[in-house]
């Protein structure tokens, strides 16, 4: 399983008033800005900011973070094979296929596979 990237996120009311010091600490704009169901979300930096009405953000306050991955089938072998569970089963969204997942541990996790476009502009040549 190769992760790409991982995304802390930010539970914000109004998303064109938390950028502004995001783009301060970051020093960049978001490379990702877009709106799923009732959310709108935006990536900067190491940041995924999910905006909206409180009820709407609670749907999603389950995960911890968002974690972006090469291979999402590969991600689910791994995991079950350790014990753990898909909890939202996968889905599409503007960005690519998703999941939730539930560690053994106990974590829950989003984990995404972007659609080739976003990888190659935003994930650095290893």
């Amino acid at each position: 399983m190769t992760i790409l990237k991982t995304y802390a996120r930010l539970w914000v009311d109004d998303l064109d008033a938390s950028l502004p010091s995001l783009r301060t600490l970051v020093g960049s704009e978001p490379e990702l800005r877009f709106a799923f169901d009732a959310i709108e979300l935006a990536a900067i930096g190491d940041f995924l900011v999910i905006a909206g009405a409180p009820a709407e953000r609670a749907r999603y306050r389950h995960a911890s973070a968002t974690v972006i991955v090469a291979d999402l089938d590969a991600v689910v072998a791994g995991l079950t094979a350790a014990g753990g569970e898909v909890t939202t089963p996968e889905a599409t969204s503007p960005t690519g296929r998703y999941l939730y997942a539930r560690h053994a541990g106990g974590a829950e996790v989003e984990y995404v596979e972007w659609v080739p476009e976003l990888v190659e502009r935003i994930i650095p040549r290893r």
